[in-house]
């Protein structure tokens, strides 16, 4: 188990993502780690997860692409889920193959730093890009468990923009 209580965490792929392996490897991941998790499966969009989540507004809402659009199907989630009000102080992270332009977390030519820029200015808690690291990822969940039980609703400002993006070019 991570540092903290179980969190309640919902997994969810993008609108246009019809990949299913990679919730199932991230709900494992995080039942592993000790936290209660629902896998709302692929294709959901942001209006979708405001209408089954806002009325229990969930510890963390995790998105997961593999297809490559998963910043522009991001984008128009977390703008979404940021106008309900029982989710705007949700931590909200999104992951996986954000681009199909090849932007990596091995990208040092700026693609992997624009991305996440936009990204974490819409609305987004943290962003990790393909590969992901597992343990940035696991200290990130960890950040949200420990500032929710210390009474939080959110991301303590000391994590917010600790992620597994490129390096400094």
């Amino acid at each position: 188990m991570t540092a903290g209580s179980a969190l309640d965490i919902v997994v969810s792929g993008t609108e246009s993502d019809s990949h299913t392996w990679n919730l199932v490897y991230l709900q494992l991941l995080l039942e592993d780690w000790g936290h209660r998790v629902e896998n709302a499966g692929p294709c959901i969009g942001g209006a979708d997860l405001v209408s089954r989540y806002a009325y229990r507004a969930p510890d963390l809402l995790v998105l997961s692409s593999v297809n490559g659009h998963g910043e522009s199907d991001g984008l128009r989630a977390v703008g979404a889920l940021r106008a309900a009000p029982e989710l705007a102080g949700t931590p909200i992270v999104i992951g996986g193959k954000l681009g199909t332009r090849g932007v990596t977390a091995g990208d040092v030519h700026g693609g992997a730093g624009e991305v996440t820029r936009r990204l974490l200015s819409a609305g987004f808690s943290a962003v990790f890009l393909d590969p992901v690291d597992l343990g940035a990822f696991r200290d990130f969940v960890d950040s949200v468990a420990h500032d929710r039980d210390r009474g939080g609703r959110g991301v303590p400002a000391a994590s917010r923009g600790v992620l597994a993006t490129s390096p400094a070019p």
